[in-house]
């Protein structure tokens, strides 16, 4: 089937190439929208392609690809194990690099024999129940947790031994790096259990609600788990005291049998006159000191989107080598300024080390919960410092005493993306990169290392595609895995210098492409100015007929901290199950517009001061160029879809293009920014400040003043349990379009949070609104997507 997709495309692309960057110059000579074609066969059978759509959901294709992506643990420099995802069901591998072997890990089937005999519970040799396995080379055995107990395994005769009883961590805890000792909160306070003995201590004792210790309350998202960055030698705790004292409250009603429940916390919004406050402590875990920071309290902010936490740490912290240092930095509540401080672990004695001010906001990544890309290098009194000041994100080396720039160590219209690994002896980084190379996708992250000096620059991984590495800890070799839209994941180990020393696995998709999925096919447009390169996706149903006439649904996220696209990996379900719903009938098509990440800073941050634009101005400019290249797509026909900020992206596209859009489902959007949580709008909108006409620089992005516009098909929808955009911002649109005696459709979830854009219903309904609007047919009565 994907072949026949592909060969129908190249048909029409002049160029015969699959990434096709189109001859247009400017979006005026592309205003007047492309008459239909006339030309439609019959339809199939609504029931049959519903269910082929179903079938191409990402939860019923899972079971279809093997050997995709691996999670390898390096032991020593040149041996690691790994578990892989195989038609058998889930292997173990062990690589030796410097032999070049590849080998099963363990005798999985006697494992599970003797498991099966010690436990008496039924275990399956290929969903071994394995948790926090260990490989000991001079041992040559396997340790693991299961059942309670920690078990060891020796490869060699095959023979388990029980070793210890486990204690089980208290819940929502952080474990200590040695995994002696969990971190957890109780009555506001921070306690740790000993992983050992089982006893437990009181570290703080003045936590109290609203103002509690490690407490994760951020508004937008909560949690019991602590917020906290242990040291490498486990014995002191950075974390905070949180103060919301203050913080107004945000409300939810949790649908119950005949009297709701009222769920009420702190939530700040833009504007707000007081917002969670951060007081910094470094807590020693074995003599129970507390030491305050000699600082103001900071604001609740990392330098770089989402959150607070980074992987299970918190965010914007580093401990020297020797644990009695903490790095960390500063950002402020516009994230315009950020400053690195030096804080002694024993004083709580502060010093500043660097300040750097942005006129939109400042980014240390460009990722989403992307590590920030700032090094302190204690050993040589210096730090590595990541800014987008030359409109490109790049790496620049300081004075650590100082603060001073010794030297920019990167340069170029490209970004780096991740800082990997850092050796102070050897002065020299590794480090991804995106758009480094002309001739690649410019969101293809390739991995780079560079001296300290910014010489000898070299790139390591050589093949085209997308790249996920793993580097061994001496850095001698890594881990690669790499792919693009079309092209099946390959695993390979590389050296130091790039070169392939072996292939450990090449994804298995021979199932995948018996089934209805099609590759989806990469375009290039450009944006609103006409100059400007955007990417995109376009997917097709399983029986396209390029002489046929299909309505464009374009599922957008807007961004501004990711795009439409996401992942640039080979993947059998992107963002939106935009495969399923191409199934139907429609080309489905996924943008990067203006305001999203890695590209340049100007490119980012397009629309910053106006949310409601959301890019959509460039969505339009590309279909108008896709339908100028494919006479098969109708614009007449055009529908938008999106989650949350996508949500939020197609009410606008319904008020203010109704020319272009005819169709559009918005769910969970975050309606209004001046009811969404205080970082996102005073990030990416601006501060909030009031005008003398009584407006503010928050009125041109909130949409219940947009709805005049709205001519099309509109389906609204919202959880009325949404803790992160509050159903609030919706209600407010809602109100304003009946206001202006204005035609709408309304889903509302019960007791649903934000997180119900899979949905089956709600995905049945995004459905049978597009067939039954767009495509004019009638959809299938209550198909059942949940069987």
């Amino acid at each position: 089937m994907t072949n026949l997709i592909r060969f129908l495309i190249l048909s029409f692309i002049s160029s015969g190439l699959i990434l096709s960057s189109f001859a247009c110059t400017g979006t005026d000579e592309l205003a007047v929208t492309p008459e239909p074609v006339d030309s439609v066969a019959a339809e199939p059978d609504m029931n049959e392609r519903y269910e082929r759509a179903q079938s191409l959901l990402s939860w019923n294709l899972s079971d279809k690809v093997f050997r995709m992506s691996v999670n390898p643990e390096w032991v020593s420099d040149q041996l690691f194990w790994y578990s892989v995802r195989t038609r058998n069901g889930t292997e173990y591998m062990l690589v030796d690099v410097a032999r070049q072997t590849r080998s099963s890990l363990m005798d999985q089937e006697a494992l599970a024999e003797a498991l099966t005999a010690e436990t008496e519970n039924d275990i399956d040799p290929y969903s071994l129940p394995l948790n926090q396995v260990e490989y000991h080379q001079e041992q040559n055995s396997i340790e693991f947790s299961y059942d309670g107990f920690r078990w060891e395994f020796d490869l060699v005769d095959s023979r388990l031994e029980k070793k210890s009883e486990l204690l089980s961590a208290p819940a929502n805890s952080v474990m200590s790096p040695d995994g002696s000792k969990a971190a957890f909160i109780r009555d506001h306070n921070l306690w740790v259990m000993d992983m050992h003995s089982g006893e437990e201590t009181q570290l703080t004792e003045d936590g109290i609600e609203f103002y509690g210790y490690a407490t994760d309350s951020q508004g937008w998202t909560t949690s019991d788990r602590p917020v906290l960055k242990w040291s490498h030698d486990s014995s002191k705790i950075s974390t905070y005291r949180l103060d919301e004292r203050n913080v107004e409250i945000m409300h939810l009603l949790r649908t119950r049998d005949q009297r709701p429940e009222l769920v009420s916390w702190p939530y700040a919004i833009p504007g707000d006159e007081y917002v969670p406050m951060h007081e910094r402590v470094i807590i020693h875990v074995e003599n129970g000191d507390v030491v305050f920071l000699d600082a103001e309290p900071d604001h609740q902010r990392t330098s770089n989107c989402c959150g607070l936490r980074r992987g299970a740490e918190w965010g914007d912290n580093e401990w020297s080598p020797d644990n009695e240092i903490l790095a960390y930095v500063s950002t402020s509540r516009d994230y315009r300024e950020v400053t690195l401080r030096i804080a002694d672990a024993t004083t709580g004695e502060v010093r500043d080390v660097y300040h750097e001010r942005a006129e939109t906001f400042f980014e240390s990544n460009l990722t989403s919960r992307g590590v920030p890309n700032w090094r302190v290098l204690h050993g040589s009194n210096e730090f590595i410092w990541f800014t987008r000041k030359s409109q490109w994100g790049h790496l620049y080396l300081h004075d650590l005493e100082t603060g001073e720039l010794k030297n920019q160590i990167t340069d170029g219209d490209w970004n780096v993306v991740d800082v990997l690994a850092v050796d102070e002896e050897l002065r020299k980084i590794w480090f991804t990169t995106a758009g480094m190379d002309p001739d690649y996708d410019p969101y293809h992250e390739h991995l780079y290392s560079v001296n300290f000096d910014g010489s000898d620059l070299q790139h390591i991984t050589q093949h085209e595609g997308n790249h996920t590495v793993w580097l061994s800890p001496g850095q001698s070799y890594l881990v690669n895995t790499f792919s693009d839209f079309v092209t099946p994941s390959t695993t390979v180990v590389r050296g130091a210098d790039g070169q392939v020393v072996m292939t450990i696995e090449e994804a298995d998709v021979a199932d995948l492409m018996e089934t209805a999925w099609t590759e989806p096919v990469p375009f290039v447009a450009k944006a609103r100015d006409g100059q400007t390169d955007i990417y995109g996706l376009m997917y097709l149903p399983s029986d396209f007929d390029p002489e046929k006439s299909y309505p464009i649904v374009n599922n957008i996220y807007p961004g501004p901290q990711i795009g439409s696209v996401g992942t640039r990996n080979f993947s059998f379900a992107r963002r939106g199950q935009t495969h399923a719903l191409a199934e139907l009938g429609f080309v489905v098509v996924q943008i990067d517009a203006t305001g999203t990440p890695l590209r340049s800073k100007d490119f980012h941050t397009k629309w910053y001061g106006d949310m409601s634009d959301n890019g959509l101005e460039d969505q339009i400019s590309a279909m108008r160029q896709l339908a100028q290249e494919y006479p098969f797509i109708d614009l007449a026909r055009a529908g938008m879809y999106g989650h949350s900020g996508g949500g939020f992206a197609t009410a606008s596209a319904m008020f203010n293009h109704p020319d272009f859009f005819k169709v559009g489902v918005a769910s969970a959007g975050n309606m209004d920014n001046r009811g969404y949580t205080f970082y996102w709008g005073e990030k990416y909108q601006g501060p909030y400040e009031t005008r003398e006409d009584g407006s503010s620089t928050f009125t041109n992005q909130a949409l219940q003043y947009q709805v005049d516009g709205l001519e099309g098909k509109l389906l609204i929808s919202y959880g009325t349990m949404d803790a992160n955009v509050h159903p609030n911002t919706t209600l407010l649109l809602i109100d304003a379009l009946i206001d202006h005696n204005k035609d709408f459709d309304l889903m509302v979830m019960p007791n649903r949070g934000h997180g119900y854009a899979n949905e089956a219903y709600k995905l049945r309904r995004t459905w049978d609104y597009f067939v039954e609007h767009l495509k004019g047919v009638t959809p299938p009565r209550e198909f059942d997507l949940s069987r």
